[in-house]
């Protein structure tokens, strides 16, 4: 684990000593006063009073402000929205007291520092009004790379993100003022923004701006989850803060056991009956939205159950007392695998007090410990969710499975509590605790007039549902990874928004994601279908395939060949393409020629899309120290297999229900210095900079963004280091499957009827930080069965990063 404990483990997390090149080389640099209360210094923007900050009122706490209508909004309108949220931002991590708390890696060691997010809404605003072209420069180059991208963690154990140092808070904050300055600038002098202006929509300008917005609203509600993890001692509960929910002072502070009826709320199911529902935010809706928002899918919802409440405290508690924890009985593979890693046996923000197995607990909430409100909705991760409906299942007697609702199942919820997002203002939140009106959860009957309760707030809903596209999506071309990243099957969708949402994210348009190991101001309700089943709905018109390519046993085989087997085995026939066998071998031995040829050293390279690890090993038996990513989970998990054993077997088909054996091997010294890990291309980890050697092989035509991959390999903290040697094999195989039409690099005609070509663009967009060495074909064959071959030609580029 990171430095701190779980709070899982019965402590909150602990000062263990760090190595000294770890977090804690960070420390000792500040001179600004960062105990609690903040003084006048530490804002940036408006101080969160009445009369000076749009948003806070007469008690002197600040919430949130409805989103701006993009057809009718003034320039003041905009202008306290940006104030709004920039405040609330300094307000939230206000809160933080020391150097500690901004930079100690959260106990799971998943996310950044806070330091990080204190930074990066900023560092997007001006990235995100660049690309739009309402400003020609950046302010600082570096930390607008370094803040650039946050951490989509590939799995629980991934924790490798905390060991550099950060900028000092006294550098941050002064960046932060000049990024207050520059937008504040912006909005009080753009035409568009003038009285009468047109309606604000996706292809202008300005809707960079408001997506600048909505992003820093993002990370004020993942933020204070991050800070609802931190040790208590670290944090302090703002003067400006919204309060918490004033149930909290009813709660009886003795209670062993909860009991329905009485510490919380019995909860029954409700029927819904089938209905059609309609997915999608209209183009022509007068707030921002996400591109994941648009489009438009029709789908036929079968008759379902659904809890009236969210699962309550007290009503987890159940499972909790049962031992449901440690039973693996209710737990999905992957889900056992996390709780056995984090050996968790209780909701992560519980607190447990008396003995051990007394089952007594308190709860942590964003910055205090408070008697346990068992009427508050538990929040839990997807994996224990899914836990409990198992067990609730089996303790009901429940003749059909109990599972988590799904997306369509939330749009007949809606329309059961006759909600109608056509007939709000279009600015406009659902009724609910929303929008920071409470600085926490609520009870989970306060909407006792509902028929359904909490449809929208209090806490997010975790649903079914991967995270997918909705028919006719379109990337954004100013945030064209944004979404498509995460249509990848590992992300879990969330619905309804919780008590910290604000802005799009309160809209009822909102359709949000995270991993399902990941915390957030999330839990959940139980349902089920009458008749049986999941709760599928049927699509109207969709037959889009969603099973990975890459995670069949088929494909698998294909690699091991193509990686790993002789020529004669990849090509048996004398007159085929044996030149074109070996082929990640020989993308490897062609940067390792090229280094020696250079004179570059041969100490650190990255495999980026390394597949099952033929190329990796090839690297290993030069380079000291090998990198390899890929986002298939099946092939890092087989080449860590092959790393750890030296010697795998596999069956390849040969035809129809025939196969052969194949073996495969490779010698200890090639395997002792490759690292393995799951990774997204688009969204590299922060630590990978200055590698000797990056080898891209035909990987960019199936990235959701190659542009997002492209950019990190040259500039401040690029992957690749000044002199360094970069290889890139590619067919240009575009497919929307895997990549966005929008996004291609070629392929195209322009509106004007040109043609575009992806080689031409690969090499512009190289040349700008890349030194041109080598450019040939390379052909490679992949074999699918003893009479069936794919032959491809890629095509090999060969650079050096231009030295300064």
């Amino acid at each position: 684990m990171a430095d701190g404990r779980n709070p899982n483990l019965g402590l909150l997390p602990s000062r263990a000593p760090a190595s000294a090149d770890g977090w804690l080389r960070n420390l000792g640099r500040s001179r600004l006063n960062l105990n609690f209360p903040k003084d006048q210094d530490w804002w940036t923007g408006k101080l969160p009073l009445p009369g000076q900050c749009p948003g806070v009122g007469e008690d002197n706490k600040i919430s949130a402000l409805p989103t701006p209508n993009l057809k009718t909004c003034t320039r003041q309108e905009v202008l306290d929205y940006f104030d709004n949220g920039w405040t609330l931002t300094e307000t939230l991590f206000s809160s933080l007291i020391g150097e500690e708390a901004f930079y100690r890696p959260p106990y799971h060691g998943l996310r950044h520092p806070m330091a990080f997010y204190y930074t990066h809404p900023a560092a997007l605003y001006v990235n995100k009004l660049r690309v739009a072209e309402l400003i020609e420069v950046g302010i600082h180059p570096d930390y607008e790379r370094l803040f650039e991208t946050g951490v989509d963690e590939m799995s629980w154990d991934d924790m490798t993100k905390n060991e550099f140092e950060w900028p000092a808070i006294d550098d941050l904050k002064s960046y932060r003022r000049q990024v207050y300055e520059l937008v504040s600038t912006l909005i009080n002098s753009h035409p568009g923004l003038a009285d009468g202006h047109r309606a604000i929509g996706p292809t202008d300008q300005l809707w960079a701006l408001f997506m600048s917005f909505e992003h820093e609203r993002i990370h004020i509600e993942t933020s204070s989850v991050l800070i609802r993890e931190l040790p208590l001692d670290l944090v302090r509960r703002p003067n400006a803060w919204p309060v918490l929910h004033p149930s909290v002072k009813a709660v009886p502070t003795e209670v062993k056991h909860p009991r329905k009826g009485q510490e919380y709320p019995a909860n029954e199911f409700v029927s819904v009956p089938a209905g059609q529902v309609v997915l999608g935010k209209p183009a022509e809706w007068p707030t921002f939205g996400w591109d994941n928002e648009y489009g438009l899918r029709q789908d036929l919802v079968s008759a379902f159950e659904v809890s009236r409440q969210l699962t309550s405290n007290g009503e987890f508690w159940q499972f909790v007392a049962d031992g449901g924890y440690l039973d693996e009985r209710y737990w999905s593979d992957a889900g056992w695998r996390w709780r056995s890693f984090r050996n968790v046996k209780w909701p992560t923000f519980w607190y447990p007090i008396g003995p051990s197995g007394s089952n007594r607990f308190e709860l942590r909430t964003c910055f205090e410990l408070i008697a346990m409100p068992w009427s508050w909705p538990v929040l839990v991760n997807y994996h224990e969710a899914q836990a409990y409906c198992r067990w609730r299942a089996e303790r009901d007697g429940s003749a059909v499975a109990y599972r988590l609702i799904t997306e369509s199942e939330h749009s007949r919820m809606r329309q059961a509590v006759g909600y109608s997002a056509q007939d709000e203002p279009a600015s406009q939140s659902p009724v609910g605790n929303l929008n920071l009106r409470w600085g926490s959860e609520s009870p989970v009957d306060s909407q006792e007039d509902q028929p359904i309760c909490d449809v929208f707030g209090n806490a997010w809903q975790w649903c079914e549902d991967h995270f997918n596209p909705l028919p006719n999506f379109r990337v954004h071309r100013y945030y064209d990874d944004f979404s498509t990243p995460c249509y990848d099957g590992q992300h879990q969708m969330i619905l309804g928004g919780s008590f910290a949402s604000t802005g799009d994210e309160a809209s009822s348009w909102a359709r949000f994601h995270f991993r399902p190991h990941f915390f957030q101001q999330a839990g959940f309700r139980v349902a089920y279908c009458v008749h049986g089943g999941d709760g599928g709905a049927v699509k109207i018109g969709d037959t889009a395939d969603t099973v990975n390519p890459y995670e069949t046993e088929q494909s698998l085989a294909e690699y091991l060949t193509l990686h790993f087997c002789a020529a004669d085995s990849q090509m048996p026939f004398a007159f085929g393409p044996v030149d074109a066998t070996r082929f990640p071998v020989r993308c490897a031995e062609l940067a390792i020629d090229w280094c020696r040829r250079l004179d570059i050293p041969t100490e650190r390279a990255l495999d980026l899309g390394c597949s099952v690890g033929g190329a990796s090993f090839a690297l290993g038996e030069v380079f000291n120290q090998v990198e390899a990513v890929d986002l298939s989970e099946q092939f890092i998990e087989t080449a860590k297999r092959i790393q750890r054993l030296g010697e795998i077997s596999f069956r390849c088909k040969e035809e129809g229900e025939l196969f052969s054996s194949h073996s495969v091997f490779v010698p200890p010294a090639a395997r002792k210095a490759v690292n393995f890990r799951r990774a997204d291309a688009c969204s590299l980890p922060a630590e990978y900079h200055d590698f000797d050697a990056v080898l891209l092989g035909n990987l960019l035509c199936r990235l959701p963004s190659p542009m997002a991959c492209l950019s990190r390999l040259g500039g401040m903290r690029g992957i690749v280091r000044k002199g360094g040697l970069l290889v890139v094999t590619t067919p240009f195989t575009w497919m929307e499957r895997f990549t966005p039409r929008d996004v291609w690099l070629g392929g195209f005609f322009t509106p004007n009827g040109q043609p575009v070509h992806s080689e031409d663009r690969l090499l512009a967009v190289l040349g700008a930080d890349f030194e041109l060495l080598e450019k040939k074909d390379m052909p490679l064959v992949i074999k699918e069965h003893s009479r069936k071959y794919q032959y491809i030609v890629a095509l090999a580029t060969v650079w050096r990063r231009i030295s300064d």
